[in-house]
């Protein structure tokens, strides 16, 4: 055991673990509606297309408004921000659960992505700003909360919507609501970094740092691989709500695993972008083998969990790569960097279903494989400007590891 517990991912203040738990409910968001993708196509006569288009508006939206999160932040402060976002997914939550048509709920989704925008570039600030341990025990929390929502989300998705629909929707409002109050009760004082103003440029003027250029390009096209096993892969299976709820589920915690214990270790013996490059080309393999047995459920299936070990290990390092790749405030790199790669999982499900149409269910995913091999080709490309990332004196992964075994030795 170790000597102290001042350095736990676990030993956090309740103010982290209230934001911690909101997260883990924004991220339900994600994968929440994907269990019921072919109800609902079913259900509001809606094609695969249209179907699709409920990730675009949410991640489209998402991705565009975190350019000005930031700039919001700083000037209202990180508790209002986080309510501000979290009050918005109530309301389009419950909006989107009400509604009669496929693009009502398209459009709410959007709403829901604005709330989740505001939220979501909040919280990793805030996370870090008051979690103790530093910032890597803070970055392993927040993607443990990350894990662990896009895990539950398809489950609660499949379990709610094995009778209707709308059941995941109200799922989200009752949630969401209890995180709001218990980020109002629960988040007192100073957190984040302060309330400087943040200017409106900021983000934009970040996307010119090249080494956060190279990794925020490299995550669009990661993020093509990433939605596209998440989003199209609900049609290829033909389960129920609750089969591909359960399918999600262990995609979803095989993810968790490796973001929280697998990268750390694996960043102690190795550099960040060895990291991204090895487990690149994996990934792609295993889209490749998606394709290929795409008319096998049970083979999808395993490709589908093989591929959450992947994400996995790929969620963490970039986001460690992120934190360090500039000088900038945290709200600011993550605004930016966010931006790109979520307009990367906004065009990816249309972009897959429309494939899908006019070929076969295996063009997707080699289509998902290609841009991931792409996202591999820009880190490779960009390796020099990204050669501080790997400096061992900034080594939080070595710190998360250590963490990690000093609580379970």
């Amino acid at each position: 055991m170790s000597g102290t517990t001042t350095g736990s991912v676990w030993n956090q203040p309740a103010q982290v673990w209230a934001v911690a738990f909101a997260c883990v409910v924004a991220f339900m968001g994600i994968g929440l509606v994907d269990p019921i993708l072919p109800a609902i196509a079913a259900s509001l006569e809606a094609s695969p297309f249209e179907t699709e288009l409920l990730f675009t508006s949410y991640l489209l939206v998402t991705g565009l408004a975190m350019l000005v999160t930031s700039w919001i932040s700083s000037r209202i402060g990180a508790k209002a921000t986080l309510l501000t976002g979290l009050g918005l997914i109530v309301v389009f939550s419950l909006l989107c659960a009400l509604s009669g048509s496929v693009d009502a709920v398209i459009g709410f989704r959007a709403g829901w992505g604005l709330g989740n925008a505001l939220f979501i570039s909040t919280a990793l600030a805030t996370i870090v700003g008051a979690a103790s341990g530093g910032s890597s025990a803070a970055i392993v929390l927040y993607e443990a909360a990350l894990g662990l929502g896009i895990a539950v989300g398809p489950l609660l998705g499949g379990l709610l919507g094995e009778h209707s629909w709308r059941g995941p929707f109200f799922g989200v409002v009752a949630l969401m609501a209890i995180a709001f109050i218990a980020v109002l009760t629960l988040l007192r004082g100073p957190v984040g970094e302060g309330r400087a103003p943040v200017p409106f440029s900021a983000p934009f003027r970040a996307l010119g740092r090249p080494a956060l250029a190279v990794l925020a390009v490299a995550a669009l096209f990661y993020n093509i691989g990433f939605f596209v096993l998440l989003a199209f892969s609900p049609f290829p299976l033909r389960f129920g709500a609750m089969g591909i709820g359960l399918t999600f589920f262990g995609w979803g915690v095989a993810l968790a695993v490796t973001s929280v214990w697998v990268a750390p270790l694996l960043m102690r013996r190795m550099s960040r972008t060895a990291i991204i490059l090895a487990t690149l080309p994996l990934l792609a393999v295993d889209l490749v083998a998606a394709g290929v047995v795409v008319a096998s459920p049970p083979a999808l299936v395993v490709c589908i969990v093989i591929g959450g070990l992947l994400l996995g290990i790929m969620n963490t390092v970039l986001t460690e790569a992120v934190m360090e790749a500039t000088d900038l405030p945290r709200s600011v790199a993550s605004s930016a960097y966010s931006a790109v790669r979520f307009l990367g999982g906004a065009m990816a499900p249309p972009i897959a279903a429309a494939l899908a149409h006019a070929f076969t269910d295996t063009v997707p995913y080699l289509f998902a494989a290609a841009a991931v091999l792409v996202a591999a080709l820009i880190v490779l490309l960009g390796r020099r400007v990204l050669s501080h990332i790997d400096d061992p004196a900034d080594g939080p992964g070595e710190d998360a590891e250590a963490i990690l075994v000093g609580d379970a030795a």
